[in-house]
C-alpha cells in the first residue's frame, strides 16, 4: 500500500452485498435482477463488483462490447446485455462471444443475422423500445410490432428479451414512468396478439425496484443502487436501505502558515483575513475530484471537518486545518466517505449539493489516476491500478 499514499478509493464489497440483498428483498414475486455495471461499475471496478453480486442477479448489463469483453475476460460467464448501440463492424464479436445487443432497426437486425448464419450460431437479442426516453429504440406501435415479427423470423436470430428505460421513475409523482410501462405492456400484447412471446421483459432501473414493485416484470435492472447510491431524494429510501460503497482516501503532503492578506490558489480567490494554518492534499481535478468544490467544499482529518481554501488544481488543493492540530504531513484525508474515527461522513449528496453537480458522475468521474483498493470484512482482499499503463504500437 505504500505506493498509494498519495490517493486511492476505497471500494466496500460488503457494501455492495448488503445492498443486493436489501434490493432482493423488495423484488416482486418471480422476478430477478441484472447487474448494471457499465462505466467500469460506475467507477468502483466492474470486475469485482460483477463477482460480489453474482450470487444475485440473472446476468449483467453494460454499456459497449468492450465492456463486456474485459467481463468475460475475467471469467464472469453470466448473459451480458450491452445496452448501447453496437457498431456492424464488431456483430462477429457478439455472435461468437454470445453477448446480447440492443436492437431496434431491420437493418441491425439483417447484418447481425447474417453473421450469425455464416458463423453457424444464433445471436441472441433483446430489443429496444423507445417509451418516452427519445434516446434509442423502436416506438411501441404497429409498425414496430410487425418490425419486430419480421425480426424474430431472421435465420439466426432469437428474441430472448425486451427492454425500456424509464425517464422520471425517481420522481416523486410516477404518472410519467406508469405510462411508459402502460406503452411498454400494450407493445408486448401486440407481439403476443403477432405470435411472438418474449422470454425476459425488463424495464425497471434502480428508481423502479425501490418504487414500482409492478414494474419489476420477469427482470430488474440494478444500476446506481448496487453501490449504495439512490438515484433522487424523492425515492423511498426507508424501503430499500442501502450503505455506500466507495470512499476516497488521500493524505497531507505539506502544512504552512500563511499570513493575513495572503491569498492561496490560482486567481487569488481566497484571501486569508487571520493567521490560517493551511494544508495540502494532493489531488484534483485530474483525479476525478470536482473543481467546482473550490472555496465551498471540505474533507475530513480526525473526524474533523477542513474546509476548502480556494480553487481546486488538477493535482492538488488547500485545507484549513487551524482548529485541527493533530493535522501533519502525511496524515489521512477523507474527502469521500466515512472518516476515520468514524466522526463525520462526506457523501455523495454533500458533494453535488455543494458543488451543483449529479451524484452519478462523482463516483463515475474518478479516473484511473486513483487506485481501487477492495475491502471485505475491513481486509484489503485486492487492489487495481494503472501505474503500469502501456502504449502498443506507438509513434516514435
Amino acid at each position: 500500500m505504500d505506493n498509494y499514499m498519495r490517493v486511492y478509493a476505497e471500494i466496500d464489497l460488503d457494501a455492495v452485498a448488503y445492498n443486493m440483498e436489501s434490493m432482493k428483498k423488495n423484488l416482486a414475486p418471480g422476478a430477478g435482477m441484472i447487474g448494471v455495471v457499465k462505466t467500469d461499475g460506475y467507477g468502483h471496478g466492474a470486475v469485482p463488483v460483477a463477482k460480489t453480486i453474482a450470487p444475485y442477479v440473472e446476468g449483467y448489463a453494460v454499456a459497449t462490447i468492450d465492456e463486456a469483453r474485459i467481463l468475460q475476460r475475467h471469467g464472469i460467464a453470466k448473459p451480458i446485455l450491452i445496452l448501447g448501440v453496437t457498431h456492424p463492424s464488431r456483430y462477429g464479436e457478439l455472435v461468437e462471444y454470445e453477448i446480447r445487443p440492443a436492437i431496434f432497426t431491420m437493418e441491425q437486425a439483417e447484418a447481425l443475422s447474417a453473421e450469425a448464419v455464416s458463423r453457424g450460431k444464433t445471436a441472441r437479442i433483446h430489443l429496444a423500445v423507445d417509451t418516452g426516453m427519445s434516446r434509442i429504440g423502436m416506438r411501441p406501435d404497429e409498425a414496430s410490432a410487425d418490425l419486430a415479427v419480421a425480426i424474430s423470423r431472421l435465420p439466426g436470430i432469437c428474441v430472448e428479451g425486451m427492454f425500456t428505460h424509464f425517464a422520471r421513475a425517481d420522481e416523486t409523482d410516477k404518472a410519467s414512468a406508469r405510462e411508459q410501462m402502460k406503452k411498454y405492456m400494450d407493445f408486448t400484447e401486440m407481439l403476443r396478439k403477432r405470435g411472438l412471446e418474449i422470454p425476459v421483459k425488463h424495464i425497471s432501473n434502480s428508481a423502479g425496484i425501490i418504487d414500482l414493485k409492478e414494474a419489476h416484470l420477469d427482470m430488474a435492472r440494478a444500476g446506481i443502487s448496487i453501490y449504495g447510491i439512490y438515484p433522487s431524494d424523492e425515492v423511498d429510501k426507508e424501503r430499500v436501505p442501502l450503505k455506500p460503497v466507495m470512499s476516497l482516501r488521500s493524505y497531507i503532503t505539506y502544512v504552512k502558515e500563511i499570513r493575513p492578506g495572503e491569498a492561496v490558489s490560482y486567481g487569488g480567490t481566497y484571501v486569508a483575513d487571520r493567521p490560517v494554518k493551511v494544508a495540502t492534499i494532493p489531488v484534483g481535478y485530474g483525479d476525478g475530484y470536482p473543481r467546482n468544490l473550490s472555496g465551498k467544499g471540505r474533507v475530513l482529518i480526525g473526524g474533523k471537518s477542513a474546509p476548502i481554501l480556494g480553487r481546486v488544481c488538477m493535482d492538488q488543493f488547500m485545507v484549513d486545518v487551524t482548529d485541527i492540530p493533530e493535522a501533519d504531513v502525511w496524515t489521512e484525508v477523507t474527502l469521500l466517505g466515512e472518516s476515520r474515527p468514524a466522526a463525520d461522513r462526506i457523501t455523495v449528496d454533500e458533494i453535488a449539493a455543494t458543488g451543483g453537480g449529479f451524484t452519478y458522475e462523482i463516483v463515475c468521474d474518478i479516473g484511473k489516476r486513483v487506485p481501487r483498493v477492495y475491502l471485505r470484512g475491513g481486509r484489503v482482499v485486492g487492489t487495481k491500478d494503472y501505474f503500469d499503463d502501456v502504449y502498443r504500437d506507438f509513434l516514435d
